[in-house]
Protein backbone atom coordinates (compact mmCIF):
# COMPACT_ATOMS: atom_id res chain seq x y z
CA UNK A 1 0.00 0.00 0.00
CA UNK A 2 1.67 3.30 -1.20
CA UNK A 3 1.86 6.10 2.39
CA UNK A 4 1.17 9.81 1.94
CA UNK A 5 2.68 11.58 4.71
CA UNK A 6 0.54 14.38 6.14
CA UNK A 7 1.98 16.98 8.57
CA UNK A 8 -0.34 19.28 10.82
CA UNK A 9 0.62 21.88 13.65
CA UNK A 10 -0.29 21.67 16.99
CA UNK A 11 0.36 23.56 19.98
CA UNK A 12 3.22 22.71 22.08
CA UNK A 13 0.69 21.48 24.88
CA UNK A 14 -1.42 19.56 21.93
CA UNK A 15 2.11 17.66 20.77
CA UNK A 16 3.26 17.20 24.94
CA UNK A 17 -0.03 15.78 25.66
CA UNK A 18 0.07 13.25 22.74
CA UNK A 19 4.01 12.02 23.41
CA UNK A 20 2.06 11.51 27.44
CA UNK A 21 -0.86 9.44 25.88
CA UNK A 22 1.61 7.28 23.88
CA UNK A 23 3.93 6.71 26.74
CA UNK A 24 0.62 5.29 28.66
CA UNK A 25 -0.83 3.23 25.83
CA UNK A 26 3.43 2.04 25.13
CA UNK A 27 3.13 3.10 21.71
CA UNK A 28 4.99 5.66 19.74
CA UNK A 29 3.31 8.68 18.17
CA UNK A 30 2.20 7.85 15.35
CA UNK A 31 0.79 4.71 15.80
CA UNK A 32 -1.36 7.19 18.40
CA UNK A 33 -1.95 9.42 15.68
CA UNK A 34 -3.14 6.78 13.31
CA UNK A 35 -5.96 5.37 15.55
CA UNK A 36 -6.56 8.48 16.61
CA UNK A 37 -7.17 9.27 13.20
CA UNK A 38 -8.79 6.60 12.13
CA UNK A 39 -11.39 5.97 15.19
CA UNK A 40 -12.09 10.10 14.99
CA UNK A 41 -13.01 10.07 11.21
CA UNK A 42 -15.22 6.88 11.79
CA UNK A 43 -17.03 8.69 14.48
CA UNK A 44 -17.19 11.70 12.62
CA UNK A 45 -19.04 9.60 9.63
CA UNK A 46 -21.50 7.88 12.34
CA UNK A 47 -22.34 11.50 13.59
CA UNK A 48 -23.09 12.97 10.15
CA UNK A 49 -25.22 9.69 9.32
CA UNK A 50 -26.98 10.38 12.70
CA UNK A 51 -27.61 13.85 11.69
CA UNK A 52 -29.12 13.09 8.08
CA UNK A 53 -31.41 10.63 9.89
CA UNK A 54 -31.98 13.07 12.40
CA UNK A 55 -32.87 15.32 9.72
CA UNK A 56 -34.99 13.29 8.26
CA UNK A 57 -33.39 13.45 5.11
CA UNK A 58 -32.20 9.41 5.06
CA UNK A 59 -33.68 6.36 6.12
CA UNK A 60 -32.31 4.33 8.85
CA UNK A 61 -31.05 1.58 5.71
CA UNK A 62 -29.43 4.63 4.45
CA UNK A 63 -27.69 6.12 7.15
CA UNK A 64 -26.22 2.87 7.77
CA UNK A 65 -24.64 2.48 4.67
CA UNK A 66 -23.25 6.26 4.92
CA UNK A 67 -21.92 5.43 8.40
CA UNK A 68 -20.52 2.00 7.07
CA UNK A 69 -22.13 -0.13 9.93
CA UNK A 70 -24.65 -2.81 9.62
CA UNK A 71 -27.84 -2.07 10.42
CA UNK A 72 -27.88 -3.67 14.09
CA UNK A 73 -24.67 -1.62 14.48
CA UNK A 74 -26.84 2.04 13.33
CA UNK A 75 -29.45 1.10 15.73
CA UNK A 76 -27.30 0.61 18.63
CA UNK A 77 -25.08 3.77 17.76
CA UNK A 78 -28.12 5.69 17.31
CA UNK A 79 -29.17 5.08 21.42
CA UNK A 80 -26.16 6.52 22.36
CA UNK A 81 -26.78 9.11 19.62
CA UNK A 82 -29.90 10.52 21.21
CA UNK A 83 -31.62 9.17 18.86
CA UNK A 84 -35.11 7.05 18.75
CA UNK A 85 -36.56 4.56 15.95
CA UNK A 86 -38.65 5.92 13.38
CA UNK A 87 -39.10 2.78 11.59
CA UNK A 88 -42.38 2.21 9.55
CA UNK A 89 -43.52 -0.46 7.60
CA UNK A 90 -42.70 1.05 4.29
CA UNK A 91 -39.43 1.53 5.28
CA UNK A 92 -39.16 -1.89 6.38
CA UNK A 93 -40.38 -3.45 3.11
CA UNK A 94 -38.08 -1.38 1.55
CA UNK A 95 -34.91 -2.63 3.69
CA UNK A 96 -36.35 -6.32 3.29
CA UNK A 97 -36.27 -6.01 -0.88
CA UNK A 98 -32.93 -5.00 -0.71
Amino acid sequence: MKSVTISMRLSAAEASQLERQARELGVERPTLLKRALRRGARDLLVEHACEAYRGGEVTLSRAAEMAGLSLRDMIVRMRSAGLELSYGVEELAGDLRA
